[in-house]
């Protein structure tokens, strides 16, 4: 098949799905501490998520991320991962995962056994204190377990950590030293106005300012290597390692996007940052017909808008969209 293209000619390859909205974390950027989460019977089923991704890499996706909440706390997910992984070689590329780390000691290796390869692991301090105040519930010392053991399984690691003015930006050299230290990977990346989370505008932190004082302590070469996803990276001399950089905000990469997310409800974003979806769960629920999903897909690929109109100041203290980066797939 030619694939998904949509109508400004950018080619849809990469889907990233939510299998959860459930979380053992409440990171302060992300929801509130006393989260509601969805009913069960609005959450797709292991079963219906398999043939969901089954469409979408039968239309041409080539990696799929499978992202939460914290994916890792559904029930029997390993199950999914192994029908997914069935895929690799098969019109799938690459299987990717999103996690707070938190469970990783326990299916790391799973995970490599199902084909998973690579693993972003979301972590914003090396401090336990500052840890258990970003997470309110998290456990820093399980996490870095977790880290030690993917690693030991053989899976690539890419840290992720959300850049606070305030709260963790003076540590930010640390943890880029700390991460290439262990052969990962490092990526800084701006908080996005998604839901209903205090104190956003007072953290926000340009990533351009942040890259200008790296560059006066470490040297920086723009590198040509990319994952699929919309970090743009450099390679850093004194390290030796790649960091990347994720700035919905400064410097959009939405000229490039070659993505589409589903949350766990089976409900379709052609972006990020705009509130146009499409039902997937209702045509999956209703009939076995391959057709009638597709027409469905299809439909929402014509939709897909130009950009996202994400914008934090003093003047839009109001989140861009309601919804939680939870509830939409992280």
């Amino acid at each position: 098949m030619s694939g998904m293209i949509d109508r400004f000619g950018r080619k849809i390859t990469y889907l990233r799905i939510s299998v959860t909205d459930r979380c053992d974390f409440r990171c302060i950027y992300c929801m509130p501490e006393h989260m509601t989460f969805l009913p069960r019977d609005e959450v797709l089923t292991l079963e219906e998520l398999d043939r969901l991704c089954g469409a979408f890499v039968r239309k041409g996706v080539r990696r799929l991320r499978v992202t939460g909440g914290e994916p890792l706390v559904r029930r029997n997910v390993m199950w999914l991962f192994e029908r997914l992984g069935e895929r690799i070689g098969n019109g799938l590329n690459e299987l990717t995962l999103t996690t707070n780390g938190s469970q990783l000691s326990r299916f790391a290796p799973a995970l490599f056994a199902a084909g998973v390869r690579r693993v972003n692991v979301s972590l914003d301090t090396l401090d336990h204190a500052r840890f258990r105040a970003i997470t309110r519930w998290g456990d820093l010392a399980k996490v870095i377990a977790g880290i030690d053991a993917a690693q030991t399984a053989g899976l690539a690691i890419k840290i992720n950590m959300v850049a606070l003015r305030g709260v963790n930006d003076d540590e930010i050299p640390r943890m880029l030293e700390w991460a290439h230290g262990r052969g990962a990977d490092f990526t800084l990346i701006e908080t996005m106005p998604l839901g209903e989370v205090e104190h956003r505008i007072e953290q926000y932190l340009p990533l351009s300012l942040v890259r200008s004082r790296l560059a006066q302590q470490y040297t920086l070469t723009e590198s040509a290597y990319r994952t699929g996803g919309p970090a743009r990276y450099f390679q850093v001399a004194e390290t030796g390692g790649r960091i990347g950089f994720i700035t919905p905000l400064t410097h959009n990469f939405c000229e490039t996007c070659n993505r589409m997310r589903v949350t766990c409800t089976g409900t379709l974003y052609m972006c990020l940052g705009q509130n146009d979806s499409a039902d997937l769960r209702t045509p999956l629920r209703t009939s076995d017909d391959s057709g009638l999903l597709d027409g469905v897909i299809d439909e929402a690929i014509g939709r897909k808008p130009k950009g996202h109109d994400f914008i934090i100041d003093r003047r839009h203290r109001e989140p861009a969209l309601s919804r939680h980066m939870s509830l939409t797939g992280g």
